[in-house]
């Protein structure tokens, strides 16, 4: 005898009070349909509670069809059988052969673009059943247990902004292959990237830079919690975001998921936009161009499903009388990200700084002073002492330049000649005018003299 499968035994039992009656008056059928749909089930394999009515009037009718063999669950007879149309099975193969790295959002996004499919009548399980049938769907990775955490998020636009790298691809640089680094900038609230872009390093001085565009677009942060990275760590970018008014926060080591939400941008990033780059390298503006488009036109204007179905751009707009903004700030912008360093002026009055000389004022010179750098030019732009107060400007030293310069003379002193033709009183003879009369004195014809 053939063991009774679990979920007919469990449809038989849910199914009793009609069953077990062999003839019901009109109208009773359905007020039992009714009173049963209203109970709550422990279902097997699954943590539904309710049962429909429709499901049930169906279960009812298989059983006085075909018994207790009909509310045995039967295999799906198209198991295996994509209802797609042949002319969107192939364009989704095709798409995915070419560039294994597209995901399935970007997939149904260039159907959708390219007017196969309408926006949002593709799902996302008929895609990877395709997929999975052809053997082109990724491998899922073994489950891990994580680390127990809290979800949050800021109250407001500007309350708290993300920052960290990524490694990016290889761009041209002067004719030469150059890694390329993706510094960004992320608002916590909107999920809008303040500022993002494609440099040559992942030092400090590219991080002020990105914060820099980032504040002028966007206003100032409350809180920036970064990396423990020795390029967050600098002196430069502490100062700037004293300045600003701005509060540095550190992540624990090896603890990235404190930017959670960044690093989660950084998958939808490598899906949507560099898995679409070509094979040829692209200059570094051609790269940034493209970054900067994607963002502004794509990214900040999709639905996000974690701001209730809001875009980036929208959930920050909604916020635009809370933000901070730059105010008095904006006239003293390029001062707050200048660098400060200290230098030793030398005996002409000059200081180097990157392989470069420039002229401060003389008075200085022997003195130790610190330079205010605009590190972007690397240029010397003045000088301050230790307090902070301006003691004048830098200029490149021009040595061709110095040549017709005037330069100021020392005061006169008491021996020399006065204004207006004036003479001093004469002076006794020196050592050297005893030495030349010696040596020079005339010769007489005595010679008892000339002896003498």
């Amino acid at each position: 005898m053939n063991e009774i499968d679990p979920m007919a035994l469990f449809r038989l039992s849910v199914l009793g009070p009609l069953i077990s009656r062999p003839k019901l008056d009109r109208g009773e059928q359905q007020a039992l349909l009714r009173e049963l749909a209203a109970k709550e089930y422990d279902i097997p394999g699954s943590r539904r509670r309710h049962i429909a009515e429709k499901t049930l009037q169906e279960w009812l009718l298989k059983y006085r069809r075909q018994g207790l063999e009909g509310l045995t669950p039967q295999g799906r007879c198209d198991q295996g059988i994509s209802k797609l149309s042949a002319e969107v099975q192939e364009r989704l193969l095709c798409a995915k052969r070419d560039n294994p790295r597209r995901s399935i959002r970007v997939l149904r996004w260039m159907l959708e673009q390219e007017g196969l499919v309408g926006r949002g009548a593709l799902s996302r399980s008929a895609i990877h059943r395709l997929l999975k049938q052809h053997g082109l769907s990724r491998p899922v990775g073994a489950a891990t247990v994580p680390e127990e955490r809290r979800s949050f998020t800021a109250e407001c636009a500007n309350e708290i902004w993300y920052g960290d790298v990524l490694h990016g691809p290889r761009a041209l640089v002067a004719g030469r292959l150059r890694k390329t680094y993706l510094v960004s900038l992320m608002d916590d609230a909107s999920r809008l990237i303040t500022h993002s872009a494609f440099c040559l390093s992942e030092t400090a001085l590219e991080i002020e830079g990105v914060l820099k565009q980032a504040v002028l677009k966007r206003g100032l942060p409350q809180r920036l919690v970064v990396d423990n990275g020795a390029a967050y760590r600098s002196a430069s970018l502490q100062g700037i975001c004293a300045r600003l008014g701005t509060r540095l926060i550190f992540c624990r080591p090896y603890h990235p998921e404190g930017k959670g939400k960044l690093e989660r941008w950084h998958k939808t990033l490598r899906d949507q936009l560099l898995s679409e780059l070509g094979p040829a390298p692209l200059q570094l503006h051609e790269l940034n161009a493209q970054l900067w488009a994607w963002i502004a036109e794509l990214y900040h204007r999709s639905p996000h499903a974690g701001l209730g179905g809001l875009t980036p751009l929208a959930r920050y707009q909604q916020d635009l009388g809370r933000i901070r903004l730059l105010g008095p700030l904006a006239a003293k912008l390029d001062e707050i990200f200048r660098h400060r360093t200290e230098r030793l002026v030398r005996r002409d009055g000059t200081v180097s700084y990157g392989g470069r000389f420039f002229e401060v004022p003389y008075e200085l010179a022997g003195k130790t002073v610190h330079l205010v750098v605009d590190p972007h030019t690397r240029t010397v732009v003045g000088v301050e002492d230790k307090e902070g107060a301006a003691l004048g400007a830098a200029t490149p030293l021009d040595k061709l330049a110095n040549r017709h310069r005037r330069r100021r003379k020392p005061a006169l002193s008491e021996a020399e000649p006065l204004k207006g033709g004036a003479a001093l009183k004469p002076m006794g003879p020196t050592l050297i005018d005893t030495a030349c009369a010696e040596h020079y004195r005339p010769i007489t014809d005595d010679p008892t003299a000339q002896d003498k």
